[in-house]
This record gives C-alpha cells, structure tokens and sequence, in this order.
C-alpha cells in the first residue's frame, strides 16, 4: 500500500499515536482498535486529507520524570481499511508508508498530539520490498521455533517458510513480545539486513532469560 504514497504526498505535519509496543514498518500491516474519544477525533481528522496518515510513535520512560516522552523516529501508516461497530469504536489498518524523525511536537489545537516531523533520509521506505542477500532462513527458523517453544506459541510454519524476506522479518518484529525500546531498535534498523540481525539478537537475549541470564530453552 505505500506505493499509494509518493514523497510529494508526505505531510509536513502528522497526527501522532503514541502506543508502546505497538510497531509499524513501512509495507506492514498494523490492525488497532481505537476507542478514547481523542484518538477516535484523531481518525476522523485523518481520514479528511488524502494522505490518510497517523505517525506510530514508542513512548518513552525519562528516569526520574512522570510525564514520558517520545521517541524520535516514528513511522506513518495510511488508513486502509476502517469499520465502525455498534457502540462507536472503530477496528482500522494501518498500512506502513515511511519513516519519519520528528522535529517538534505541536500541542493545543487538537486532544491528541501532532507532530511536525522530515522525512528525510527515509526515502527507500517508498520504495519496493527489500532483500536480505544474507539470509539464512533455515537456521533462523530453527532458532525462532526454540523461541516460540520456550514461550508457548504457535504459528503457521509452513507460511514462515514461504514468505519472503521482508514480509518475515518485518512480521516477527511486529509480532513478537518485545519491549518497547527492542521495538524501536527494530524501527530505526537502517537495512531488513541489519534488522534481521537485530531481531535475532533479542530472540537469542530471550533464550538466555533476558536480563536474568535464566536459560528459557
């Protein structure tokens, strides 16, 4: 869908929907469920340009601070398919378009926030699927089932085995439980290669036990 999108398309200004864990790479697919009245006043102002767009950011904790920040880099997904149910909530999917790295928040017109943000330096984001010239599928898929395994999920092997490299790789960073700040890592990978490295450095992290070192395998 982000082929829709062209860089002449991409606003200056984003309505922004800071949800942690909840990650978006360009060319994915990202189902929501959007229920509070600001956010469901941020879908009706999207769907009035026809760029369609909300930035998906990760909050961030700031140490010793209540209020959270925003990571800098997000990515802007374009509303594809929405469906109103009974009582008002709305079930939409975002389609990932591109990147972005926000330059200043906007505050006090809307309840929701918004974000002037560049696009720059993302450009292939628009661009046709990648490859990962260095990928070992079957080695991966034999580490990934030892991670499913150790935390009791199931999935369609035989879709993983066919699917191909960026469809994988973006999916399982999507999918898997990963804390909002290993979610931004995957985000700002500057390649599917270096992704891909990334994602199989968190799923053999949580091997281990994580931070506790517990062998989960």
């Amino acid at each position: 869908m982000s082929g829709m999108i062209k860089p002449a398309d991409l606003p200056d200004t984003v309505p922004v929907f800071p949800l942690p864990g909840a990650l978006l790479l360009p060319r994915a697919r990202l189902p929501l469920h959007i229920f509070e009245p600001r956010y469901l006043g941020m879908l009706d102002d999207t769907l009035k340009p026809s760029h369609r767009l909300i930035g998906m950011v990760q909050p961030m904790e700031v140490p010793g601070q209540s209020e959270k920040r925003l990571h800098a880099i997000g990515c802007a997904g374009r509303v594809t398919q929405f469906s109103e149910t009974e009582d008002g909530r709305y079930m939409i999917t975002l389609s990932g378009a591109s990147r972005f790295r926000i330059a200043r928040e906007v505050s006090g017109f809307t309840p929701y926030l918004k974000a002037d943000v560049s696009w720059e330096g993302f450009e292939a984001d628009l661009g046709a699927a990648e490859r990962d010239q260095k990928f070992d599928r079957p080695e991966f898929l034999d580490l990934l089932s030892r991670y499913f395994e150790a935390l009791s999920l199931s999935t369609d092997w035989d879709s993983l085995k066919e699917a191909e490299d960026e469809l994988l790789i973006n999916s399982l960073s999507m999918l898997c439980p990963f804390d909002p700040e290993e979610k931004q890592a995957l985000l700002e990978a500057p390649s599917l290669s270096t992704r891909r490295e990334t994602l199989v450095t968190l799923i053999e992290f949580a091997l281990r036990g994580g931070a506790n070192e517990e062998i989960l395998q």
